[in-house]
């Protein structure tokens, strides 16, 4: 099932911030992407009615399908970010400008992209250096180390 790209964003952030801090309340959704809770209270109904999450106790949790999704979407953007970055555009800008790139392609697109670039060695220089994170009036965009 294809997620709208607001859906896709949520999954993300919800990965990222389970890795930064293991639980993730919908508090800490809504502080992370920069949007009301009741915004992220809709859209946990939604996605946990397609089955892309769980929430335990307040927990929010992937379901096997919301992870693979989420993965994907994160791999996304730290292939388009580091591609951004080897061309010479600014880590701030390359990873905004990610977080939109990053749902533009088919999945078949994004690997024979990714095929195409992925064994060069400029491209992957980047990560081993950039950490930090990027933020717009709209969502959060995270530099991570490696995937």
């Amino acid at each position: 099932m294809r997620l709208r790209e607001s859906g896709e964003d949520y999954l993300e952030a919800i990965l990222v911030l389970k890795r930064q801090h293991g639980a993730v309340r919908a508090i800490d959704i809504a502080a992370h992407l920069g949007v009301t809770k009741a915004s992220v209270s809709k859209a946990m109904a939604a996605l946990e009615d397609k089955g892309f999450i769980e929430v335990v106790k307040r927990d929010v949790r992937l379901t096997q399908e919301g992870a693979r999704v989420a993965h994907e979407i994160l791999e996304r953007h730290v292939f388009f970010r580091d591609l951004l970055i080897s061309a010479g555009v600014a880590p701030e800008v390359a990873a905004e400008e990610a977080c939109h790139m990053e749902h533009c392609l088919s999945a078949d697109s994004f690997q024979k992209l990714k095929d195409s670039w992925g064994s060069r060695t400029d491209l992957h220089e980047g990560r081993a250096t950039l950490a930090g994170i990027a933020t717009s009036k709209r969502w959060s965009c995270f530099l991570m180390s490696s995937l």
